[in-house]
């Protein structure tokens, strides 16, 4: 099963790959410069700032050729050569970012992340963010022929599925399921509480069902353990212990790890098997779930968000920042007024 390209990438964004050097394993747009989302960017889209990941296979030779071809793009930390650019990148999220470049008469934001980093991420939601970008409608521009990274793309939306069934009662609507997607990779993130409109989730969703249908229609046909009720627009799922504990044991390992030492007292060892069981028989599993993400985001967010400092240079980091606190105002003042 491939990934579904959700409509054709546009001349803009293929302008904007032009400015790059071509050796992608994968590049993809996202965010409300790309999607419609409601709230203070409804109806502004054009105005957005366009965001994009490149993911590639040698980051050194990458950022090195970058460097020959947009120097201005980078922050001070261009002196110091594309080696250590590379090395920055690997801490936190595993992804370097260059802000507020303007590119084409747009402002544009790109992160470059390595091919093996992201699978890992993919896979074992090493860090949920690149992965979790990718739980949600995203427009990809290019993709190589990678089978290792189409099948990570496959499992952690099948991932996605698993852990939002897991903090979701017996019965749901299909909107309920992607509100509750979409807000995995923003678990325990700090810019949640500050820098982000609270409302954020809800504003990517409600505008963009039918992405969402078009992304995981295909997983929730297959799924065993889903009963989808068209004539009421609900979803049902097994929520015994068995059918949990059988969830459970499909999440990504690194959540499965999170789980564990939420549960087992340290000094007792047990084994992960038997944890999850115990788990599965727990009332508050979702809740348990819940917090193994949030443990997981909440350590990468803060790192990551610490080298925006360094990776865009301070007035960039302050100028980006205003703009974020300026959008979660205004959010705010709409729901009051």
């Amino acid at each position: 099963m491939a990934l579904p390209v959700l409509s054709s990438s546009g001349v803009k964004f293929r302008r904007v790959l032009a400015h790059f050097p071509q050796e992608l394993s994968l590049a993809f747009a996202y965010g409300s410069g790309v999607f419609r989302q409601a709230g203070p960017s409804a109806g502004h889209s054009e105005n957005n700032m366009l965001d994009f990941v490149f993911a590639v296979d040698d980051s050194v030779t990458w950022h090195m050729m970058n460097l020959l071809k947009n120097k201005s793009h980078y922050s001070f930390l261009k002196v110091f050569g594309p080696k250590q650019i590379s090395n920055i990148q690997s801490y936190g999220a595993g992804i370097y970012y260059n802000t507020l470049v303007p590119c084409n008469g747009r402002m544009i934001k790109y992160g470059v992340i390595s091919t093996d980093a992201l699978i890992d991420d993919l896979l074992h939601w090493r860090t949920l963010y690149v992965a979790g970008r990718l739980q949600k409608p995203v427009k990809i521009l290019t993709q190589n022929e990678n089978g290792k990274l189409q099948a990570a793309l496959i499992s952690n939306l099948k991932s996605a599925v698993t852990a939002a069934f897991l903090m979701l009662p017996e019965s749901f609507s299909e909107e309920d399921l992607y509100m509750q997607i979409a807000g995995l990779s923003y678990s325990g993130d700090f810019r949640m509480i500050i820098g982000e409109d609270r409302s954020k989730v809800q504003n990517i969703v409600k505008p963009n069902v039918p992405y969402f249908q078009k992304l995981y229609s295909n997983i929730l046909q297959d799924c065993p353990q889903v009963v989808y009720k068209h004539h009421l627009g609900r979803l049902e799922i097994d929520k015994s212990p068995e059918g949990q504990f059988t969830q459970l044991m499909a999440l990504p390992k690194n959540l499965q790890q999170k789980i564990t030492s939420l549960v087992d007292p340290p000094g007792k060892n047990r084994d992960v098997e038997e944890i999850l069981l115990q788990v599965a028989h727990d009332p508050d599993c979702g809740l348990v779930v819940h917090q193994g993400i949030s443990g997981i985001v909440r350590s990468s967010s803060i790192v990551q968000s610490a080298k925006t400092i360094l990776t865009a240079g301070a007035k960039k980091s302050v100028t980006y920042s205003a703009k974020k606190l300026y959008k979660m105002t205004k959010g705010w003042l709409k729901k009051t007024s």
